[in-house]
Order: C-alpha cells, then structure tokens, then sequence
C-alpha cells in the first residue's frame, strides 16, 4: 500500500522533475556558451578534449578532497584509517558493515613516473595510470535499503549505468524494463550507478538536480568520482564492493547500460532454466566476445597503447548487458581487488573472470550491438524480434519507450519464434 501512496503523492513531482531538468538544461547551454565567449572571464571551467572526446589534462581524473556528511548510517572515517583498517578486514576474510570510503585523499603514485613504459606512453593515459591505485570513493548518495526489505529479498537486481545529464533515458527505464515490480513473487529493484559531473560543467546545478531527482525515485547510487569513460571501471568495482556489503540475499544481477532494451520475462525466464539445470553458481552471460585483441588505432575510443596492454584480451561480454548470480558477484568482488584497474570496464570483468578460471556463456538473446549490425536495417526496429530476445543495444529513450508498448501490445501478432 505505502508503494501505491507514494506514486500518488509524487505524480505531480515527476512531470515538475522533467521539466526543470529541461529547463536546467537549457540554462546551463546558454552558461556554456557564454563562458566559452569570454576571453579569460571567470566562469565554467574547460577541459581540452580532442575531436573524439579524450580528455586530455588531469582534471579528466581529478579526485576530490571531500567529506561525506556522517550520519547514523555512514560514520565518518579518518582517511589516515582507512588503509589500515583494510589491511585487518583482508587478514581476518571480513568486509565493513556499512562503506567505509568516507574521505580520500587520492595522491598520484609518482614512483610510476620513473618507469621506462611510462616514459613511452600516451599522454592520454598518465593519469589514469598514476591514480589507478585509487579504487574506493565516498558515497554521495546511496540506497542500503534496496536490497532488503519488509517484503523479502530482492531476486533480481537491475543495475545501470548512467551519468547525470541523461535523465530522460533514467525516465524510459523507470517506466519499462526498470520499473520495480514482482512477478510470481520474484522480487526486482532497479538502481541507477552515476559518479559527479565532469569539470567543465555546471557541477553545482546538475548535483541539485540528481539529488532532486534521487529524493523523488530513491534509485540512485552515486560516488564521487568524474563520469568519465577510464572511470567506468571505477563504477565496477565500487559497485561490487557496494553489492558485497548490502545485498546479503540478492540471487541475481543484471547489469547494462541506459540504452537498452530489456525484456524481462525472458530474463527470467533464462534465469528459471539455469536454475531448473543447477547452473546458477558461476552464471555469467551475455553477448561473449572472444579472441580480441586490444585496438591500436589512436582515433578509436578503446584505443589501448602495447605499454599498458601487450595480450590478448581474455573472452568478456558486451558491456551494454548481462546476467550473473549473486555468488559469482561476490567471488569477483574478492578477486578483483588484487588486479590492476584497466580502462575498459568489459575488459576488466573479463579479466576478473579469468582470474577464477571462468568464462562467460553466450547466449545469442544478448545483442549488444544491436539485433544487426547494420544499424539501417529495419530488422533493428522490428518488435517480434524485440519480443523473442533478451537485451537489444542501442535506443533512444523514445524508441525504448515505443518499443516497449509495442512488444507488450496484446494485438501484436508474430506467427512463429522469430530468430536471428
């Protein structure tokens, strides 16, 4: 009932949210382009970035000094205790009740600068080498309560990753494939894995507004740490610590980005086999990628120089979504805090994997890169093969939402089981 009051108290606030979030939007435009029209005025700060979107200073991976308001939930730690204290939780196989990330002190590792392959390496990846040792942030917003509950556990988390200026894909998700519901009295939660806008950018407004938005849905988790595409393997790891210390009966995880289309009766449905055949255990699946290696085209997004990473990459799944059980969750959380943190985020869950001697399943109802890879093809925008598969990548927050009325449109017709 308190699910159904809090809807009706909202409803007006969620309409009022969209619209001050357009309204922001186009407030903080028109603050850019005056900023950039100035010559040296004091206003937003800017980031160089080259034509394909590489940062190219350190307040790309700037880390802020700051300390978490302490409150009955979160005590405040002393940074000087923090190393300390982990050193005895790895010794007696214990982790914290609550985060213990409270305050950080990220300062670079400047013996790394006295390396002959640092010397050799792109500019592009010196900070993020010479802060990769940095892997826990302050929580600057978070939900412990959504993995528990009144109401029994949680069987099914829907974890995305987002960044602040996207709340209109947010929205589409809340209202599809996100939306908290439970079916056959299996129980899904939804939460949203955002880090602090990036320098450059009305940081003061676009916080407000996140914890505006937060304060209406109650979904968001958020660390304090730059949205930025080397930080995404920050959200990785922050959440398997985050997912290890408050989501005790948690069976399933299922994690992808904004921009997908999730179909979940089929993932539940997946789900019931692999537990009918006892394969829950080390269930790892999506669209596997096996036998890459890392791209050296410096033009390229994943662009990887041979100092950082001369191998084979280890089979992965598509980053934009992908089902695993809880026990595997844990199991990576434990071996990934002694790898190396690696720019991309697939990558170094893959590498996680290997770790455990593990590879993930494919499973060709995973399409993280689309239903075809022509993106012209109408095959992408057809519902019966939306109806008959699993995750399809990627939408617009428009074509999510329409897709999603169609393939649960009681009058749509598909003759037989559509495959690909």
């Amino acid at each position: 009932m308190d699910h159904f009051s809090r809807r009706k108290r909202v409803g007006l606030l969620k309409p009022l949210l969209s619209l001050s979030l357009v309204f922001a939007s186009f407030l903080m435009i028109h603050k850019l382009k005056i900023a950039e029209n100035k010559d040296g005025g004091v206003g937003v700060k800017h980031v160089m970035r080259d034509a394909h979107g590489w940062c190219g200073g350190s307040e790309c991976f700037s880390f802020k000094k700051r300390v978490v308001k302490a409150s009955s939930d979160f005590p405040a730690v002393p940074s000087n205790t923090l190393d300390t204290s982990r050193q005895q939780m790895a010794s007696n196989g214990t982790h914290p009740a609550t985060w213990d990330a409270q305050v950080l002190n990220c300062s670079e590792d400047a013996s790394v600068r006295r390396q002959d392959w640092f010397k050799r390496l792109d500019p592009r990846f010196h900070q993020f080498v010479l802060h990769r040792h940095c892997r826990y942030f302050p929580m600057l917003i978070n939900h412990p309560e959504k993995c528990a509950g009144g109401d029994g556990d949680v069987h099914l988390l829907m974890v995305v990753k987002s960044v602040i200026e996207q709340h209109d894909r947010r929205e589409a998700v809340r209202k599809s494939w996100g939306k908290a519901h439970s079916v056959d009295g299996r129980k899904i939660q939804t939460l949203f894995l955002l880090g602090s806008p990036t320098t450059g950018k009305d940081s003061k407004n676009l916080q407000k507004l996140i914890e505006y938005e937060d304060q209406i849905y109650g979904d968001i988790l958020q660390w304090d740490f730059m949205d930025t595409f080397f930080n995404l393997t920050l959200k990785e790891v922050n959440f398997l610590k985050w997912f290890n210390i408050y989501c005790p009966g948690v069976k399933f995880i299922f994690k992808g980005d904004d921009d997908v289309f999730v179909n979940t009766h089929n993932l539940l449905e997946l789900i019931g086999f692999k537990v009918e055949e006892r394969k829950e255990a080390d269930l790892f699946v999506g669209d596997t990628i096996s036998k890459a290696i890392p791209i050296r085209n410096r033009q390229s997004k994943y662009y990887i120089p041979k100092e950082l990473f001369d191998k084979p990459y280890p089979p992965y799944v598509g980053g934009g979504g992908f089902l695993m059980s809880a026990q595997l969750a844990r199991r990576l959380f434990v071996v990934s805090e002694d790898l190396e943190l690696y720019p991309i985020d697939d990558v170094f869950l893959g590498m996680c994997l290997q770790k455990l001697h593990l590879s993930p399943e494919m499973h060709p109802a995973f399409r993280t890169f689309g239903i075809t890879r022509r993106k012209v093809s109408p095959m992408n925008s057809e519902p019966c093969f939306y109806k008959n598969l699993i995750v399809v990548h990627k939408l617009s927050a428009q074509e999510l939402l329409r897709m999603w009325s169609v393939v649960h449109n009681e009058e749509l017709v598909c003759a037989q089981r559509t495959s690909v």
